[in-house]
């Protein structure tokens, strides 16, 4: 296993300020610092491919560089005039950008070959929006790729684009589309409500020959959905969400878990065991299992088999955040956004708790592509302040910190995690590694002790206020416990202190009926 460690691709750390980018060499840092690979690129915004081959670079609203990852150089630029979006396919083979079109018929959407610089593809389509972006959707080896249009999904031949689409399945009403990634044998549909008839998510199996669905689900109260498939492309989880509760438990609307299998077997509910939101549910990277955190805070967190059977609790607390160790073993369970920071790390195997620690304000999080470290950071333009980076171990011990006046992005540079050892093993040599060096710079105290600390000074220091919408009092109640508050903050002034002293007078009257007696 150690020949397998010393062949492993080293981890890069992408980090993105104002007007430029510089790449770092990841963990272990020598002398407790990164050393950088490439410095100070100009750049309004950057991508990786997701096979971390190639780097996307974002020059100006009509200049896109593509950088070889391997060598940290530019090798090709592309002129697009009036670009709004652009992005790289998962083994970077192509680059997809969409113009601000000049025209009704202007062919502002464009395929290039990122080695060669040629058009593929173009077509025209007026707007940019979550579910058709990117407008040519590719399966993770690029064998496979296709195109939501009206009343239909179309598929194109990846060897020649010229052809046009090669076949196309007829889903009246389709509004969103999602292809399974590994392998790319179906492709999941959801037709919103129309008309009385419910919304609905449907399953196909790719091929010119096929055009029925091999599973289905209707709802009704549907506004949005979000489709996530499993490694294996044998299972979709479906989150749907509502605008409107209609049982007024929660301002933000409601939402349901749905899982159905290709084989047909399971097409409905996971039996969720607390009411309220579904805050994230997340495939682990093996395709066999899911997490879910659902519920009124405090949220409960499930792991579940692909058979859709319960197999562990992590326990309740403010946690919105579940993100699976690439390597297996590991997840972290943590609360972003709204919520204080709480992270609590899993060996989900040998079912025990590995530590807690707390990333306040973080904006965006990840594991490293080998599982032994897990990134943090507080990114511009969502928090204007306390911008930076926080890199801990896997059992959630501080390793690295760096606080920056702007930052915009930080991303591990992907890559696949199979070109790592087994994360025991890993672990093992990090280990020791950690004993040689005493206590690297940033080391925090035991995860677990850092935790008590925290939770003992003062909790709701951190907390952020509850939003009350106007024209709603008794949403702010509702508002707080989803945020896991105490209702006690959405009272006035003048109430909280009518009601101390009600309970002062109460405590009056038991100490003079006990003197009395």
């Amino acid at each position: 296993m150690a020949s397998d460690n010393n062949h492993s691709p080293p981890l890069e750390i992408l980090v993105r300020r104002p007007e430029e980018f510089s790449l770092w060499t990841g963990p272990p840092f020598p002398n407790g610092q990164p050393n950088v690979k490439l410095d100070k690129v100009n750049c309004l915004n950057t991508k990786f491919s997701d096979d971390g081959s190639r780097l996307m670079v974002v020059k100006s609203n009509c200049v896109i560089s593509i950088y070889d990852c391997k060598s940290a150089q530019e090798i090709r630029s592309f002129e697009v005039p009036n670009l709004v979006a652009s992005v790289l396919s998962p083994c970077g083979t192509y680059l997809q950008t969409f113009q601000k079109p000049s025209g009704p018929q202007d062919k502002n959407v464009t395929l290039w070959k990122t080695e060669t610089g040629d058009r593929l593809y173009q077509h025209s389509q007026k707007n940019l929006t979550k579910t058709n972006w990117p407008v040519l959707q590719f399966s993770s080896d690029e064998t496979t790729a296709c195109r939501l249009a009206t009343n239909e999904v179309q598929f194109f031949d990846t060897g020649d684009f010229s052809k046009g689409f090669i076949y196309r399945l007829r889903v009246p009403g389709v509004a969103a589309a999602e292809l399974s990634s590994s392998p790319a044998s179906h492709v999941a549909a959801f037709v919103p409500e129309s008309k009385g008839v419910p919304a609905s998510v449907q399953i196909f199996a790719c091929g010119a020959s096929q055009s029925q669905p091999v599973a289905r689900r209707s709802f009704f109260r549907c506004s949005t959905t979000q489709l996530k498939w499993n490694h294996g492309s044998t299972g979709l989880l479906v989150v749907v969400q509502s605008d409107v509760d209609k049982t007024n438990q929660s301002y933000y609307g409601e939402s349901k878990l749905y899982y159905l299998t290709t084989d047909g077997v399971h097409e409905g509910l996971v039996p969720l065991r607390k009411d309220g939101p579904v805050h994230d549910a997340q495939w682990s990277h093996s395709g066999l299992e899911f997490a879910v955190v659902y519920g009124f805070m405090p949220a409960k967190a499930t792991l579940f088999d692909k058979k859709c059977n319960p197999l562990l609790e992590l326990g309740a607390g403010p946690y919105n955040t579940i993100r699976w160790n690439p390597k297996g073993k590991f997840l972290c369970l943590a609360g972003f956004g709204n919520l204080p920071g709480d992270m609590v790390f899993w060996d989900y195997v040998d079912k025990k708790q590995l530590g807690t620690t707390k990333a306040e304000w973080s904006v965006t999080s990840e594991w490293s592509p080998d599982g032994c470290y897990f990134m943090t950071a507080t990114t511009a333009p969502r928090l204007q302040v306390d911008n930076g980076i926080k890199i801990f171990h896997y059992n959630g011990s501080l390793y690295f910190k760096k606080m920056f006046d702007k930052l915009y992005q930080v991303d591990w540079k992907p890559e696949s995690p199979s070109k790592f050892g087994d994360i025991t093993e890993l672990i093992k040599s990090l280990d020791s590694i950690k004993l040689e060096d005493k206590k690297p710079s940033g080391q925090g105290p035991k995860p677990t002790q850092a935790s008590t600390k925290a939770s003992s000074a003062n909790p709701t220091a951190q907390k952020p206020a509850a939003y009350r919408p106007p024209h709603a009092k008794a949403a702010a109640v509702i508002q707080a416990e989803l945020l896991g508050e105490s209702t006690t903050e959405s009272l006035s002034k003048n109430a909280l202190r009518n009601k101390k002293k009600r309970e002062k007078q109460k405590e009056k009257k038991a100490a003079a009926d006990s003197s009395s007696s």
